[in-house]
């Protein structure tokens, strides 16, 4: 099989086309940009192009497919070249389902928890040296790449994104995997550039529950209130299967599951729940409860989820993907929970075009009410990226509903400002989907001042 890649960079992108390589395809790939880890990635396998850019002259008769990626634009020469000519172009997760039509299809949707409930079914089913297939939005500890097809596996197990699958298929991509067994881990409003409304955004749900294949289950988070609603309504032949917060306590900073009080690396109700809809997929997998807590119990977290930067001096510093409402909301709480006897100074940046939207901003009143400091910080170079009016400290403000919040537009100045805090007994949080304008978080991390005030 003789594959190319349009737009070859992104993370699943390479991904997967570095799985297609160890399969024993020839693969080929263009792009304009791509950074690291995905140069690095590709060069090690001798997929990096020579050159970057785009060339028409990549797109030859003898392909059996293109796979488009989204960051390629409709006018594509490469894309335009390729329609002409009546090549076969997939989509990304087009090209996934055509590579597992014959397996077992585990979707992971939902608008938070998907990359956590995926990397722990992976270790899971690592653990007990099960022959899998894999598609993950994040590099986890133990796994190469993110993407693993391969002739032999039984199943795969997909992280099921609802963003659209290319630029010229409008689908959500979890709408594309057909899955035998699905999860859906809650409903928050994101995406508005592509979903105006909720229920625009809601309504893709539905359509998922639908792709369902007969005989399937169909796990979802029942703590969700439109979600149940969702369930309850949706004519779909797949058997629902509910979950919520598993029986747990909470000493000396370790969560322990009841009643055999296993041990966990992993805290706060959000995991907790993921923990459950993981459970209840290697259930149907043929993993009993008490070898899924055996496995569970050396998982350590998906890569960017409460990662530990560093903990001395009862301080504890967590790097976090999260960066929607919901998310942003459940981390502060989990680590409070976690740390009943500490502060918590809790900071957010914001970059993503739905929460740099005026209107959208609103969604986040009374996100950080539980954080003892509460930080907002916006690169001021992204709304000159975004050509977006920036926000000034009133509009941040008003939108969390909180005059306590305190705004940085400047990665220097909130770098300032955390050095010369003491964190002595306080966990500092950093939320971002982005990079902070560059700082060095593990640098950071280690330089905070956690010495006791009474030394």
């Amino acid at each position: 099989m003789r594959i190319h890649f349009i737009a070859i960079g992104g993370s699943a992108m390479h991904n997967l086309a570095i799985a297609l390589h160890k399969k024993g395809y020839q693969v080929t790939g263009s792009d304009d940009v791509i950074f690291e880890p995905s140069s690095s990635r590709l060069d090690k396998y001798g997929l990096l192009p020579r050159q970057m850019g785009w060339d028409e002259n990549n797109i030859t008769a003898d392909l059996d497919a293109v796979i488009l990626g989204m960051h390629a634009l409709k006018d594509n020469s490469e894309l335009l070249k390729a329609q002409q000519m009546g090549l076969k172009i997939y989509s990304y997760p087009e090209y996934i389902y055509e590579q597992t039509k014959d397996k077992l299809r585990v979707v992971i949707g939902g608008s938070h928890g998907k990359t956590t409930i995926t990397s722990m079914i992976l270790h899971v089913l690592n653990y007990y040296k099960r022959d899998f297939d894999y598609l993950v939005g994040a590099q986890l500890a133990g796994f190469d790449t993110m993407v693993k097809v391969t002739e032999s596996a039984p199943l795969i197990v997909i992280e099921g994104d609802e963003y659209l699958a290319s630029p010229i298929d409008r689908r959500p991509k979890f709408h594309l995997y057909k899955a035998n067994i699905a999860v859906i881990s809650g409903i928050a409003w994101d995406h508005i550039n592509v979903f105006p409304t909720y229920q625009d955004y809601t309504r893709q749900f539905e359509l998922f529950i639908e792709t369902i294949q007969p005989g399937g289950k169909l796990i979802y988070c029942n703590a969700d209130q439109d979600l149940n609603d969702l369930v309850k309504d949706s004519s779909a032949p797949a058997e629902p299967i509910g979950y919520g917060i598993p029986e747990h306590k909470v000493k000396n900073g370790i969560t322990y599951l009841l009643p055999d009080e296993t041990a966990l690396k992993v805290f706060g109700d959000h995991n907790l729940m993921n923990l459950n809809a993981a459970k209840l997929v290697c259930l149907q997998l043929g993993i009993d409860g008490a070898q899924f807590n055996i496995a569970i119990s050396s998982f350590t977290g998906a890569a960017k989820r409460l990662e530990l930067l560093n903990g001395e001096n009862e301080t504890n510093v967590y790097k976090d993907f999260a960066h929607s409402p919901s998310k942003l909301k459940a981390t502060i709480e989990a680590v409070k929970a976690q740390f009943t006897t500490r502060q918590l100074v809790a900071c957010i940046e914001l970059h993503t075009f739905s929460s740099l939207n005026k209107t959208f901003l609103e969604q986040y009143a009374n996100t950080m009410t539980k954080a003892d400091i509460a930080i907002v910080y916006i690169d001021e170079k992204t709304f000159v990226q975004k050509k977006m009016e920036p926000f000034t400290q009133y509009d941040v403000q008003t939108a969390f509903n909180s005059k306590e919040i305190l705004f940085f537009n400047n990665s220097a100045l909130l770098e300032d400002y955390l050095l010369n805090i003491n964190f002595y007994r306080t966990n500092l949080l950093l939320m971002s989907s982005g990079n902070f304008g560059g700082l060095d978080l593990t640098k950071l991390a280690r330089e905070l001042n956690t010495i006791s005030p009474k030394e």
